[in-house]
């Protein structure tokens, strides 16, 4: 049977004339083909939380929250990509698959039966998908990606991703504001996992994710931080707006994707860059989070990570090598709870208040207003000491909770916390919110450090803003000798299938995963 392959997708959107014939006498009446606008919406959410982390086990390599370790240096830890394959491609596959189609006939049915909120939702969902492709892959599909009468298609600019993007953000702003027309929170709540229908907490998540977006300019002309600093304020106001994917884990695929149950990161281990940045190495004090986000050695002594410049564990012995994240030497750990957001029932975020003070307080900082700058820096590491505890409670973990005393005390230390706010760095900044955001923000993390080119002086210390961070030292022989800044498009659907528009942006180029993105390099128009 042939088929019509939209914009880079994993399978069939629509079929061609015979198919559809077969199809229209087969109607399955325990399938309906038309239903409620609101159950499109659930599994949507699910896949807006959980294809990062599919993503996040390459990624989080760029970025070093951690390195897998094996007989030779793998191909993600060393900036690189697996050719032939889809790794890395998972979000790609979800923006156009997943919800794809699906996303476009719920946001066509809402707006028809003038189901306001449901629309606002859908529009951040949509601006969502051009936002994190944008910042993943450079150049995507945005006009012509479901157009089923083409069958290759051209990529657009990331300028208009961005574009479209902010759009959305907007649009659902003002459809989200609206109670006329058929707005029901019961309704809503029936396909909203996240918020429960909650119209209110939609709109605060559609001014941060603007905020988000907004901050991604910080190296073109332009960058407003004024805007970013007033759509924080119109957003979270603390922990309980976060944006949260509870996983009732009744079978594989509704458990999280990090818990031991799934098996993704079991032979992952930390990297001695994150324990650097929480065990006194790069800051002088020892942070309380160490110990109940990280893990110990095998010996049970000592926190330890690896170096992903070392095959496999180096010169570690085996009671010096790291524990896998769920506390346990190799692979064992099965029905056990782990900690922090390694447990199967433990919350993964979207997007966290914590998260959004950093933002805040980076913006404030490159306005030169110090004082915002390091109230919205104190707030990010209080709320996050305090998101830890709470998803060290998710799944009866029994890990440790972080005292009022030990929190007091950390925030109190001026090595982390400075009491002149003209003595904050954008070390502190971005360190803390690297911390925030490690084992689950993946994609604005790896943004946050492309900013910064990886390896980009802080301008009043002169070192780097990420202390102890170092580029591969054995890149992958198609960077040819270049760090990574963009992950190719799916090979599933663009190498197979459209290597035309490919070719018109480079895309078939060895080195084209190493060239810098629009929103980084200000040369570009």
């Amino acid at each position: 049977m042939k088929r019509r392959y939209i914009a880079v997708l994993a399978g069939c959107l629509a079929a061609f004339a015979a198919c559809s014939d077969w199809l229209d006498v087969n109607t399955n009446p325990n399938g309906p083909q038309s239903v409620s606008a609101n159950l499109y919406l659930p599994p949507m959410l699910h896949w807006m939380a959980t294809s990062p982390q599919y993503d996040g086990r390459f990624v989080g390599r760029y970025t070093q929250e951690w390195t897998l370790p094996g007989t030779s240096l793998s191909t993600w830890d060393r900036m690189g990509y697996d050719p032939g394959s889809d790794n890395g491609g998972q979000q790609w596959r979800d923006v156009y698959w997943s919800l794809g189609q699906n996303l476009v006939d719920m946001n066509r049915k809402a707006e028809a039966e003038q189901r306001w909120d449901l629309l606002g939702v859908g529009e951040i969902l949509k601006g969502w998908g051009w936002m994190v492709l944008t910042d993943l892959h450079g150049p995507i599909i945005i006009k012509e990606a479901f157009d089923q009468t083409r069958t290759s298609f051209d990529y657009d600019t990331e300028k208009l991703g961005y574009d479209e993007s902010q759009r959305l953000f907007n649009e659902a702003i003002k459809n989200l504001k609206r109670t006329d027309g058929a707005v029901d929170q019961a309704f809503l709540a029936r396909g909203d996992h996240v918020y429960n229908g909650d119209r209110a907490k939609w709109l605060k998540f559609a001014y941060g994710i603007l905020a988000i977006n907004l901050n991604h300019f910080t190296d073109r002309p332009g960058y407003n931080p004024d805007s970013v600093i007033k759509l924080v304020d119109l957003s979270f106001t603390s922990n309980a707006d976060d944006a949260l994917m509870t996983y009732p884990g009744t079978n594989n695929d509704d458990t999280n994707f990090w818990g031991r149950t799934r098996n993704n990161l079991t032979n992952y281990r930390q990297t001695q860059f994150v324990v650097s940045l929480l065990d006194g190495t790069d800051f002088g004090v020892v942070d309380p989070r160490l110990s109940r986000m990280l893990v110990l050695d095998s010996a049970g002594t000592t926190y330890r990570g690896l170096d992903p410049n070392v095959v496999g564990f180096g010169a570690l012995t085996v009671a010096q090598r790291p524990m896998n994240f769920y506390g346990f030497p190799s692979t064992g750990g099965v029905g056990v709870p782990g900690r922090y957001l390694f447990s199967d029932h433990a919350k993964i975020p979207i997007m966290t208040y914590a998260q959004l003070q950093f933002v805040k307080a980076e913006a404030a900082y490159r306005k030169g207003d110090k004082v915002t700058a390091l109230a919205a820096y104190t707030k990010g590491i209080s709320a996050h000491i305090d998101f830890v505890n709470a998803r060290n409670s998710d799944d009866n973990q029994g890990i440790p909770q972080i005292s009022a005393t030990e929190k007091a005390a950390f925030l109190a230390n001026t090595s982390i916390v400075p009491t002149d706010p003209n003595a904050l760095t954008l070390t502190q900044i971005m360190s803390q919110k690297y911390i925030a955001q490690w084992g689950w923000g993946h994609n604005e993390l790896w943004m946050d450090m492309r900013r910064f080119h990886y390896t980009d002086a802080d301008p009043v210390t002169g070192q780097q803003v990420y202390p102890g961070f170092k580029i591969p030292t054995t890149l992958y022989v198609d960077n040819q000798g270049k760090p990574v800044y963009r992950i190719r498009p799916r090979y599933n659907s663009e190498y197979v299938w459209n290597q035309a528009g490919l070719k018109a942006i480079g895309g078939l180029d060895p080195d084209y995963h190493t060239k810098l993105l629009w929103i980084l390099d200000p040369s570009q128009p």
